[in-house]
Order: structure tokens, then C-alpha cells, then sequence
């Protein structure tokens, strides 16, 4: 429990997921541990009312949604479920590094019936395609440093007009929840150990709006949400 003493700061330390060479298995097995973790802290219902807002300002057209780091795609394909239920005109796409990611997502919406373009990007290299109305990440900003962040965030920015990040709250209710849950709602390894690591890495919502100043995202809102999640939203002017 010595990062639990230490959770005022933020520590962020390479997780499990994040390294090289992790056999295809053992990965496929944390993001579909990941995904339950995802339906029970309802991550899909976190965007959904700005999302449906901003499809009702569509006028008739189709919003058009980039999930980035968009994982196994459970999340992306959720969005596209729900769109469906509602009535809502939603066109999703999905952006991750990882080809066994990619292939999950795409197995994933073939099984909901779901049409989602999905495709590689490293967004820390590379400028997101700018042909989106609104880009959103769920739980990816933990992962990177401040720089990164930084960067990530200009590029949703360019790429959309509007931005919602989803993501984790550092603090020690967090960390005790992840360390409960995850061991509840996965038998993956890599879930048991990343999920602390994950709310140790993470921002506040405080830490999180400097980021958006840094970024020059004026206008930025942050909600809080259970369990221990924020919601990081920025329209353009």
C-alpha cells in the first residue's frame, strides 16, 4: 500500500499493457477484462448525454465520433448500441496503436452488427485525420506524461469540435476501488496490476484542467462521475 500513501502526487510508473512484446493472449485477456470494468463503471452512459446533444445540432446529419485509443472497442461499439436504441444518427470510428486491440474491436462490432471504421494510429506521432465532429478518449490520458497529454489534447482539439475525455480520479478511494475491482471483474494479471498503477498515474480533475490551459482549450468543464471518474469536456467557440 506505499503508492496509497503516496497518492497526493502523481507517480507514473510503465504498465503492464504498455510493453512491447506482450503475448497476443495475455493482452486479449486484459482488454476483455477491461471491457467489463468499462460496463460496470457505465463509461459508454459518461459521453452519452453530450453526445446525443451534440447529435441534436446536427440538423439530420450523422455526428461523427473518433474514439481515440480506443482499445478492445467495447466503449466504441456501446456508443454505437445506444445511438441505435435512441434514434440518434451516430458515425463511429476508432484509432488505436495496438493491431491485437484492432482486431478485438473489429470482432467485437462484427458480433454487434455494428458499422465502425476502425483503424492504426499512434496519435503520439502522428495528427489525428481532422474529419470529425467530435473525438473522445476513455481512459488513455493516464497513461502519458504531461507533455504527451498535452499533445494528445491539441490533436482532439484539431481534429474535432468538440473534446470529452473520460478518465480515472487519483485519489484513494480510487485506488482502493481498483484494486477490489479489478480483482472482482477480471482474472487477467495485467487488469490486477495496471488498475492501481492506472489511478496512481492519474490526474485530478484539477491537474486535468491545467492541461487544457497549457493546451489553450478555453471553456474546458470537468464533471465528476462514480466510480471515481471525470469527464474532461471541451466545445469549440
Amino acid at each position: 500500500m506505499g503508492l496509497l500513501r503516496g497518492i497526493a502526487r502523481r507517480n507514473l510508473q510503465p504498465e503492464l499493457m504498455d510493453q512491447p512484446g506482450l503475448d497476443a493472449d495475455e493482452h486479449d485477456r486484459a482488454l476483455r477484462g477491461l471491457a467489463r470494468v468499462n460496463w460496470f463503471s457505465r463509461s459508454a452512459a459518461i459521453f452519452w448525454p453530450t453526445l446525443r446533444e451534440l447529435a441534436r445540432e446536427q440538423h439530420g446529419s450523422p455526428l461523427r465520433v473518433l474514439d481515440v485509443a480506443c482499445g478492445g472497442g467495447d466503449v466504441t461499439v456501446a456508443l454505437v448500441q445506444r445511438a441505435r436504441r435512441e434514434g440518434v444518427a451516430l458515425k463511429m470510428a476508432g484509432c488505436d496503436f495496438s493491431d491485437t486491440a484492432l482486431a478485438i474491436a473489429r470482432s467485437r462490432t462484427k458480433q454487434a452488427q455494428a458499422e465502425i471504421e476502425f483503424f492504426r494510429h499512434d496519435v503520439l506521432k502522428e495528427p489525428l485525420p481532422a474529419r470529425f465532429d467530435a473525438v473522445i478518449c476513455s481512459l488513455f490520458l493516464h497513461h502519458l506524461d504531461e507533455a504527451d497529454a498535452v499533445s494528445v489534447l491539441r490533436s482532439m482539439s484539431q481534429a474535432g469540435r468538440a473534446v470529452l475525455v473520460n478518465d480515472l480520479v487519483r485519489s484513494r478511494r480510487g485506488y482502493l476501488l481498483a484494486v477490489i475491482g479489478t480483482r472482482l471483474l477480471s482474472r487477467s494479471r495485467i487488469v490486477h496490476v495496471d488498475g492501481p498503477l492506472s489511478v496512481a498515474g492519474a490526474f485530478t480533475p484539477d491537474e486535468a484542467l491545467q492541461l487544457c490551459q497549457q493546451t489553450g482549450l478555453s471553456g474546458t468543464t470537468i464533471s465528476r462521475h462514480w466510480p471515481q471518474r471525470f469527464l474532461l469536456t471541451w466545445r469549440q467557440s
